[in-house]
């Protein structure tokens, strides 16, 4: 198993179920929608709304009437405008937005975005001496700044003007600056939190246009907006679903040439539409391995170019830039990887690891892989000279944030999210750091080890009737990503009919059935020693949906995420009557596993009265399902029987007494017939399955 535990969404009832649908909701979008808590047509309707919330005012950001009036003032005295910005996609795509939008407007703008190793992240003295030099009289930082005290200090001491736009979380002082945009100040009634930093430029640009011009400028930078928020991992919710639902759009017939030519070179069909997987793993690695090389003006070019050939040779210039980051980035992961196999205990509870002369572009992702492998917060250093810069990402909601503002004492800066953040330390520092967030961290976890866990979604009850359609209306809930996950689904005791390692041995393809329906399915990234199966083995899945097209045929195919060995059926049946009799709610699938009919119980009472013809018996629980109720393929049905014999008592027919696997039954003396749809246990079945079982 890929994951240590699997947590199940509780399955919604048939009455809510039918309720989303009988209001146009696809079946699959329904069960999915309810599982994250969208159980009404209204709150499913108020998830999919994209238009109204494209156009909220965004007057409503705080300062963001005294950002417009400096910057009206800028073009109005043809001041030198610089737009600064960050060297990641989302802080690229921000500084080619606002460029482009002010030279649109007549401005006399420049860009600056920092080089990541010399500079590091954010405003810098350097930078703004050059930027002065250059006769900008206002800066206007997109997607940093929010912790620039003391170099808005400096600037204003030159005569220098800055407006600050960012989404990152603010400490306790804010920068004395002419105007700070910044959702997440404490102080901002912005309804929408999760603003990337492309989106809040882009809120700025909607600030500045005409009323009747914001559409023309949503759709002129929508694609922008869309990229920059994607590979910022920002929730895809709210606002933020609704920028990327008409990003993406916008993107398959792209005007940008040097994007037209990435998405080729990542594998997408012109004219169609991409998914935000499309960014998350083919644009924006791409475009982040120009900062991450120290080559940032590359990517830049790239999106602001309108040369067919110019935009050609730098996507193929950024292809080879990500080929050398990833060359660099596996070099180092090696390297720690191969340190915590050796020693585990480094991974408990945090992971902290430093390196003399590890590359600043690359730690970030090496963070990230340790972090989901090793399941803990995962902080990387670079060292150079007894100096460290530092990135993190999260674990399991762990606030990364809020962590290293209290060991703030041991850093010398720090900034970023709750889930993913960079930081300064000098090398003395490191081992107090190292302690300081094992504490943090096994606070966090209450002393327990994190696991890795996988969310699912939705349990599928029968898969016979499955289809592409079925599979294809799933579309309505993308994009998918942070926030707003891919779909997870779990098919319990699957036959396994064929199974084959593909791809060099490194990927898993298998046939299963259930229900009678045959399916594919493909496991990426494991093969049949890593997952120890064979066929005729019973397995649980936990799988995306998807279609397999090949041949001009389209197909269901399960793309999964992992798989476990299922209990055999009396297992599995046994513990759903424990559960039922508990209390717990069933899927349907569990339940019909359980429900008897009039047969089954016709059937076992038979038998009960020929072997209680002296008044009681003993006999062995599996004796009983022999001659009991019969389940699918009329293979014998543990569940079903319990189930019988329970209600059979509860209507008084008989008397029952279990002792491990003894059971002892005595037939009652009654008068009339008995009603055992009155039952508990069968109201409660039925309630779940429906009353035409």
């Amino acid at each position: 198993m890929k994951y240590e535990q699997w947590n199940l969404s509780r399955a919604p009832s048939l009455d809510v179920l039918r309720r989303m649908e009988r209001a146009g909701l696809p079946p699959l979008c329904a069960a999915v929608l309810c599982a994250r808590g969208l159980d009404t047509p209204e709150k499913a309707a108020g998830f999919l709304a994209e238009t109204p919330v494209l156009l909220r005012d965004p007057f409503l950001l705080r300062d963001m009437d005294r950002a417009v009036a400096r910057i009206r003032r800028a073009l109005d005295g043809n001041e030198v405008i610089a737009v600064y910005g960050d060297y990641d996609v989302d802080g690229i795509t921000s500084t080619c937005l606002l460029l482009e939008f002010l030279r649109d407007l007549g401005a006399r703008a420049i860009s600056y975005i920092p080089d990541r190793i010399e500079e590091g992240y954010g405003l810098n003295t350097g930078a703004i001496d050059a930027l002065h030099q250059a006769g900008a009289r206002l800066i206007i930082t997109v997607d940093c700044g929010i912790t620039a005290v003391q170099e808005v200090e400096y600037a204003r001491s030159l005569g220098v003007d800055v407006v600050i736009t960012d989404h990152h979380q603010c400490k306790g002082e804010l920068p004395r600056a002419q105007a700070v945009v910044d959702p997440r100040r404490q102080d901002c009634p912005y309804p929408f939190k999760e603003l990337a930093g492309v989106g809040v430029a882009l809120k700025l640009a909607l600030a500045l246009a005409p009323e009747h011009q914001r559409e023309q400028v949503l759709h002129h930078y929508g694609e922008l907006a869309a990229i920059g928020t994607v590979a910022d991992v920002m929730q895809l919710t709210d606002e933020n679903r609704a920028l990327v639902r008409l990003g993406l759009a916008l993107l398959s017939h792209t005007r940008r040439p040097g994007l037209r030519a990435l998405l080729h070179e990542a594998g997408c069909e012109a004219g169609k539409i991409p998914t935000a997987v499309t960014i998350g793993y083919g644009l924006a690695p791409r475009i982040n391995a120009a900062g991450r090389m120290e080559q940032v003006g590359v990517a830049l070019e790239l999106l602001l170019t309108r040369s067919e050939e110019r935009g050609q040779a730098l996507a193929l210039e950024l292809c080879e830039l990500n080929r050398k980051r990833q060359a660099i980035e596996l070099d180092i992961y090696e390297q720690c990887d191969s340190l915590l196999t050796r020693k585990p205990q480094l991974a408990a509870p945090v992971i902290v690891m430093a390196g003399e002369g590890w590359h600043q572009g690359v730690v970030g992702i090496v963070a990230s892989r340790l972090a989901e492998k090793y399941a803990c917060p995962a902080f990387m250093i670079s060292l150079d000279h007894g100096k460290g810069k530092g990135s993190c990402r999260s674990f399991g909601g762990f606030n990364l944030f809020a962590a290293l503002e209290q060991c703030a004492p041991l850093l010398e800066e720090y900034g970023g999210h709750e889930l993913a953040a960079g930081f300064s330390i000098r090398e003395e520092n490191i081992p107090a750091f190292r302690t300081a967030m094992a504490r943090l961290v096994s606070g966090y976890a209450h002393g327990e080890p994190m696991v890795n866990s996988l969310d699912i979604d939705v349990e599928l009850d029968n898969c016979a009737g499955l289809s592409c359609q079925d599979v294809d209306a799933l579309a309505l809930l993308e994009p998918f990503g942070s926030g707003n996950p891919k779909p997870v689904f779990l098919l319990r005791s699957a036959c396994v009919l064929s199974c084959t390692d593909v791809g060099g041995g490194r990927h898993l393809k298998m046939k299963v059935r259930r229900d009678g329906a045959v399916l594919d399915a493909i496991f990426f990234s494991a093969n049949t020693a890593d997952c120890g199966i064979s066929q005729g083995d019973r397995v649980d899945l936990a799988f995306h949906l998807q279609i397999n097209e090949y041949r001009n045929s389209r197909t269901v195919q399960l793309q999964l995420c992992d798989l476990r060995p299922a209990p055999t059926r009396a297992q599995l049946e046994r513990k759903l009557f424990r559960r039922l009799r508990e209390g717990e709610l069933l899927s349907r699938w569990e339940a019909s596993l359980l429900l008897p009919d009039r047969q089954d119980f016709a059937q076992l009472w038979r038998f009960l009265e020929h072997s209680c013809a002296s008044g009681s018996a003993v006999s062995r629980l599996d004796q009983l399902v022999r001659h009991g109720a019969r389940g699918h393929n009329n293979h014998c049905s543990y569940g079903k029987t319990l189930v019988c014999l329970h209600v059979m008592d509860e209507r008084g027919l008989i008397q029952i007494n279990v002792s491990g696997e003894t059971v002892s039954v005595r037939i009652q003396p009654r008068q009339g017939k008995v009603d055992l749809e009155q039952a508990e246990m069968m109201k409660q079945l039925r309630s779940i399955l429906g009353p035409q079982r």
